[in-house]
């Protein structure tokens, strides 16, 4: 296997029953790979999808975890950056997780912005 990326590469033992095979993989898939087969082994679903993928407002609404009238509404307010296939909305896959950091650090702001107060109030938490 000829690696073409200038990433780092690191090398994986794969071993079954009696064969044996060292794989070399750029140290990012590898990660993906430890990742992947945790989240496998504590019987979590895994879904592996392109980064440039383009899902459905009913695949989107799924992964974000809403509604899909909710989704759509997040559309329409130009929340999330989206395209038109004739009437069908296509929302690409790292729209989706951008749009999830930045709900996420906004989340994180407001509960510490919570906690801050809560402490200057001595509310005992």
């Amino acid at each position: 296997m000829v690696m073409t990326t200038r990433e780092e590469v690191q090398e994986i033992t794969v071993r079954s029953g009696d064969n044996e095979q060292v794989v070399r993989l750029p140290a990012s898939a590898v990660q993906m790979l430890m990742e992947v087969l945790v989240n496998i082994s504590q019987g979590n679903a895994v879904q592996i999808v392109p980064v440039h993928a383009e899902l459905t407002t009913q695949q989107a609404a799924d992964f974000l975890m809403v509604s899909r009238p909710h989704l759509v509404k997040l559309l329409d307010e130009g929340k999330i950056e989206h395209r038109k296939v004739g009437s069908h909305r296509r929302i690409r896959y790292d729209d989706l997780l951008k749009f999830k950091e930045q709900e996420g650090r906004a989340r994180k702001a407001v509960l510490d912005e919570l906690a801050a107060e809560a402490q200057e109030l001595n509310m005992g938490y």
